[in-house]
């Protein structure tokens, strides 16, 4: 039987984007059933296997999206949520493969679980492009999101506070916005979309903060001390608002985290 390691490797050096979510949702649905070894017998990859298409660039790289009304702006929106919902899946089964062993086999399944979801986002959003006549890969990404998970390699405690309690919540505070925007220009069906994520991402950054403050009683400290100094070590952004202070919240992130490093 396959360990899980070497199932969740595997999953991470597909390349292609729909053999990659498939694998994904394979490794998810084959935990789920037992049907994976508990054996962490495989490193994790210093960085996924990703496709060569799109082109990745700094972000004061990226050109400018344009006004949202022109077929363009609303093209280039797709694409980056695309992009960010395909590197989403490998954080996911990063999270999962290599610290699976010391955090216990409840976050390998709840992170399997996220993984999966983000791989259909990305199939949502992935479908999303081609209905505008367009592809993921058409146009440059962000290079910047695997950075903080590369960062981060070495210490869960870290990886939880930046990718779910600072990236994946950063989602929570603009997705509302880009609903609105989606849904005034009359497209139901991105709206729904647009919902659904965001629902999933409430549930993504609420496994973060549990096991974050899991961590951070194993260790003595007090949960929004630990996050603060973390963030203050590996984020090398800014925590700014407005916040969704009532996802944050019913994701487990209380204002005592993030008000005293916000600007």
């Amino acid at each position: 039987m396959s360990s899980v390691a070497a199932a969740i490797h595997a999953a991470l050096m597909t390349a292609e984007p729909r053999a990659k979510c498939f694998a994904t949702r394979d490794v998810a649905r084959r935990w789920k059933r037992g049907d994976l070894d508990w054996r962490f017998d495989v490193t994790m990859p210093d960085q996924p296997a990703w496709p060569h298409k799109p082109e990745l660039l700094p972000p004061n790289k990226m050109p400018k999206r344009g006004k949202f009304g022109s077929q363009r702006a609303r093209i280039a929106l797709w694409h980056s949520l695309a992009h960010i919902e395909f590197v989403a899946i490998d954080l996911a089964l990063d999270m999962a493969g290599r610290f699976g062993e010391q955090m216990g086999e409840q976050f390998v399944s709840d992170f399997l679980y996220v993984a999966a979801d983000e791989a259909m986002h990305f199939a949502l959003l992935a479908r999303k492009l081609e209905s505008l006549g367009s592809h993921y890969g058409a146009l440059p990404a962000h290079a910047g999101l695997w950075e903080a998970a590369h960062s981060t390699r070495h210490d869960v405690a870290a990886r939880l506070a930046i990718v779910p309690m600072v990236l994946e919540a950063r989602g929570l505070d603009v997705t509302p916005a880009t609903l609105e925007r989606v849904r005034s220009a009359g497209d139901e069906n991105g709206g729904k979309i647009l919902s659904r994520i965001l629902d999933d991402e409430i549930r993504h950054v609420g496994f973060g903060a549990k096991y974050f403050k899991i961590c951070a009683e194993k260790r003595g400290n007090r949960p929004e001390s630990l996050w603060q100094a973390l963030v203050k070590t590996h984020f090398r952004g800014v925590i700014k608002p407005p916040f969704n202070d009532s996802a944050r919240l019913a994701a487990g992130l209380s204002r005592e985290f993030y008000a005293e490093v916000a600007l």
